[in-house]
């Protein structure tokens, strides 16, 4: 009877270990502890203060897109290296192997809840999400797709802005993208922009500030060039809430902060509420 009891009592004291074992992700924004496992299971979404973390494409279109309906178009590109930049090829080239992607965005068609889209989603685990000519002519061959097929584009940002490895090639992208975006938008067409952390410098000077509908997530960051440049350069206090969503919305820059959770169907309903439904596909 003995031996029952203390078999018990090590079974209870064996699984404690086990859950303290149990690798977990420590908020950055509040600090608190949560198991990854319950992490991820939010998408990665803090449970205590709503700290949205960052996704890579992968999981952004698995959460977003009909499932199986995701076309990835211009999957190959790859760029150069335009001004020999010095270690930029083999830095991009353990990035590939590191990352599976070829670059900072995928782009495609897809359905979200039935509706046809073009969707293109940045990833920032490769430089930062940075804009160099292959994401510059990827977005832009997205937006001439959808003009030419009358779909919407949904566009996922999140960059450090213009690729300085790339030099002017990376800074003549705004042209480029604002151009085709242009284009679409002269054929009718609707693009939604999800601004996600962060989206900054030269992004957000283009395509990114655009979209005929502005989405952007709980308090990402947002802007063009850093709060210490800006305060340098204006020799101001800036407000402690600059940059982030909410302070954009206020201003007018952002027309919708929406939670992850809920992306998916307001995404579904303002294409619906446009005339894209499944009917048309």
């Amino acid at each position: 009877m003995l031996e029952d009891f203390f078999k018990v009592v090590k079974k209870r004291f064996n699984d404690g270990e086990e859950e303290e074992k149990a690798p977990v992700f420590k908020c950055p924004r509040c600090q608190n502890t949560v198991l990854i496992s319950r992490y991820l299971e939010l998408n990665r979404v803090c449970p205590d203060c709503n700290y949205h973390g960052r996704l890579s494409a992968a999981e952004r279109i698995k959460i977003t897109v009909d499932k199986g309906s995701f076309s990835e178009i211009n999957a190959d590109m790859k760029s150069c290296n335009p001004i020999d930049f010095p270690e930029y090829t083999e830095k991009q080239e353990t990035l590939r192997s590191e990352t599976g992607l070829n670059d900072a965005v995928v782009t495609g068609t897809a359905l979200i809840k039935g509706s046809p889209v073009v969707v293109g989603v940045m990833d920032s685990r490769y430089m930062m999400g940075s804009m160099g000519s292959v994401v510059g002519e990827k977005i832009a061959r997205a937006f001439e797709y959808a003009a030419e097929n009358k779909l919407p584009v949904v566009l996922f940002t999140c960059s450090g802005g213009a690729r300085m490895q790339e030099g002017i090639v990376s800074l003549m992208q705004m042209a480029k993208t604002s151009g085709a975006v242009k284009l679409h938008s002269d054929a009718g067409g609707l693009y939604i922009t999800v601004l996600t952390d962060p989206t900054t410098g030269g992004v957000t000077a283009s395509f990114a500030s655009l979209g005929d509908i502005i989405i952007a997530e709980p308090k990402v960051l947002v802007g063009f060039a850093g709060r210490r440049v800006i305060e340098s350069t204006i020799k101001q206090r800036l407000p402690e809430d600059f940059q982030l969503a909410e302070f954009m919305q206020e201003k007018g820059f952002v027309d919708m902060i929406v939670e992850r959770r809920k992306m998916r169907s307001t995404l579904s309903h303002l294409l619906k509420l446009h005339g894209y439904n499944a009917k048309e596909v």
